[in-house]
């Protein structure tokens, strides 16, 4: 009589953080370590915090996740204006959180990338003066880089603007005609 081959354990150590072959990751951010933060600038300085600030807008109840917003705000899009050497790092991961249906203040992020997006506070001071341009840290490249990542993540724009939360399809709509969608 045969019986069933028994089962060994096995000694080979496994990740619990790495989903199985062949599903697909859920887990929102999983690319904010292949960012350098600790080398590029936000507003307060070095941007070691934006990771925190993104994972805090994700997974935070409603209160904690617009206090994080507010202070990314102010870090990368100052002002409303004013964008940063980090902006443009973080603009893909706020594309991610806006179209994470869990997320609880997807409409802002959708605004903050339309400040973005609509930024030109450094260009058009560097129009008036070029010497601005010469400078080591070069503000206007950074606003284009920012402004640039925005539009490369435009294709999200038709699934968010079908949005049935009329605040997040407005912001949308408001996003596309900066971007001249």
């Amino acid at each position: 009589m045969r019986t069933a081959p028994k089962h060994e354990q096995s000694t080979e150590r496994t990740d619990p953080h790495e989903p199985p072959t062949g599903v697909a990751r859920t887990t929102p951010l999983t690319a904010l370590d292949r960012v350098p933060w600790r080398e590029i600038q936000d507003s307060t300085g070095c941007a070691a915090a934006i990771p925190l600030l993104l994972t805090s807008v994700a997974c935070g109840d409603p209160e904690t996740a617009r206090a994080a917003l507010a202070d990314l705000r102010r870090r990368i899009c100052q002002y409303g204006f004013v964008v940063e050497q980090a902006t443009a790092a973080t603009v893909p991961f706020l594309w991610e959180l806006a179209q994470l249906p869990r997320v609880t203040c997807r409409a802002e992020i959708i605004q903050l990338l339309r400040n973005i997006a609509a930024a030109r506070q450094w260009e058009s001071t560097a129009a008036v003066y070029p010497k601005l341009l010469n400078h080591r840290e070069n503000h206007v490249v950074w606003e284009r880089k920012a402004r640039q990542a925005v539009r490369d993540r435009r294709g999200a724009l038709r699934g968010l603007m079908a949005e049935e939360d009329t605040e997040i399809a407005r912001a949308t709509t408001e996003l596309a005609r900066t971007l001249g969608e």
